[in-house]
């Protein structure tokens, strides 16, 4: 933003450039533009004495003068054409920020060449960072948090997951964000407690690197040499190597029996047909027989028997409101 006058006669009244880092990205690690424009300067502020950018900036021979000027006293610091760089601290500086723009917007004063350089960006995925350093500080503050256990909090895993399906299944876009990031808290929580664990601690960084090599290790026609060009084939290259890393003695193997009971016949179902095995379903008397073979037919046709029913229960249940209103 320049907001100089055009008037060719005019004193230079300098340049402003307030320069923003991301936390998230190590101290040092800064954008070639930044690294010029703190070598040019006349003048380099920082506010922050403790700002993590500070002692890598001096490292590299570039003077940082540990001040926290107003606007008015920034203005005339770049008077005569000087340029001066204010490192932001992690809140942004908002009353500079704010007094440099009342003094623009007054017309008074002949304002210095502002811009707002950014000197490092976050990466996809940076705010999870923030999510691992608020769960640590919660773990060790809050009276609750810090007494949870695994098993207390596995009801709340189940729960969540509960809410995330039916936030799909609705079709609300806000609520599916929410919704997703009250199943990745489980896991972050989960991760933190492991830490504690005195005999086989783990974190998250260790939960997060066993799921990127079994994703790599499973993908062989995305990160090795082997090809997949349909689902099908993603299907049997992730069975193959599935059943080479877990070398289990029957299908059943891994499947929860805590699942809703729909699931849990679809599973088994799958697993059997999946492995081409002659297993005849199980003949008796009983709705649980009956809804067995059900369960069997809707995976057999690739319908979900959870889903389908939940479907039918919300059209049942809107048919009751009907009748109630």
């Amino acid at each position: 933003m320049n907001a100089k006058t055009a008037d060719p006669t005019a004193p230079d009244q300098g340049r402003i450039v307030l320069l923003t880092t991301s936390h998230r990205v190590a101290p040092g690690l800064l954008s070639w533009p930044a690294w010029q424009a703190l070598r040019a300067a006349d003048r380099v502020l920082c506010a922050d004495g403790t700002h993590p950018q500070l002692p890598y900036l001096r490292e590299a021979g570039i003077r940082v003068d540990e001040a926290a000027p107003n606007a008015e006293e920034l203005v005339e610091a770049c008077a005569g054409g000087r340029t001066a760089v204010v490192v932001a601290t992690g809140e942004g500086d908002p009353a500079l920020t704010d007094g440099l723009a009342r003094l623009a917007g007054s017309g008074r004063v002949r304002m210095p060449e502002l811009e707002l350089l950014p000197a490092s960006y976050d990466l996809p995925g940076a705010r999870l960072l923030d999510l691992v350093q608020v769960m640590d500080r919660i773990r060790l503050e809050c009276p609750w948090s810090s007494q949870r256990t695994h098993k207390g909090l596995a009801k709340y895993a189940i729960e969540e997951a509960y809410e995330l399906v039916e936030a799909i299944e609705d079709g609300d876009r806000d609520e599916l964000r929410e919704e997703l990031g009250d199943v990745l808290l489980q896991v972050v929580f989960h991760a933190r407690i492991a830490e504690e664990d005195p005999d086989a601690p783990f974190s998250v960084d260790d939960v997060a690197g066993t799921i990127v090599d079994k994703l790599v290790h499973r993908h062989p026609h995305v990160f090795g040499d082997e090809t997949a060009d349909t689902p099908e084939e993603v299907r049997a290259h992730w069975l193959r190597t599935k059943a080479a890393e877990k070398q289990r003695t029957s299908v059943t193997e891994g499947v929860p029996l805590g699942q809703p009971g729909l699931a849990l016949a679809a599973k088994l179902h799958s697993r059997v047909r999946t492995a081409h095995l002659d297993v005849p379903l199980p003949s008796g008397e009983g709705i649980g027989y009956e809804l067995l073979a059900l369960a069997a037919r809707a995976e057999t046709e690739g319908t979900d028997p959870e889903a389908a029913l939940r479907a039918a229960a919300r059209t049942y249940r809107d048919a009751i409101r009907a009748v109630e209103g």
